[in-house]
């Protein structure tokens, strides 16, 4: 009994094996870099693809091959950070905002807590 097209998928789980199963040539530094994100914006692009076949395992196979081939190369033109794939990105840029006020707070003077640590003694001259 032969797997079907889906049961193939549910196989894949890293990477390299979605490009492997679909024959698309990568850069491993591409992939070393961004194989979270490739993984994500191809999902993303299936899930937007209006016209996925149907009841054609050949023509969905080509159909998420070009879906994966234009996810790989978004990431070989640019970085996770430009394509903003994931929350931490698409939320003010990857940059967190802190106020003056906080940075303020955090001063003894202001209130804020003393951190706590201790200072390991200088090793004794022999």
């Amino acid at each position: 009994m032969t797997d079907s097209f889906a049961d193939k998928l549910r196989q894949l789980s890293a990477a390299e094996d979605f490009l492997n199963f679909f024959g698309v040539p990568y850069d491993k530094a591409v992939v070393n870099v961004s194989r979270l994100h490739i993984l994500k914006r191809f999902y993303q692009y299936i899930r937007q693809e209006p016209n996925l076949p149907e009841n054609n395992e050949q023509a969905l196979f080509q159909c998420y091959r070009q879906l994966l081939v234009k996810a790989y190369e978004d990431f070989v033109k640019s970085t996770p950070a430009q394509e903003k794939v994931f929350k931490v990105f698409q939320e003010a840029e990857g940059h967190q905002h802190v106020t003056l006020q906080n940075l303020k707070s955090t001063l003894p003077s202001h209130g804020g807590a003393v951190p706590s640590f201790t200072v390991p003694a200088a090793p004794r001259a022999a």
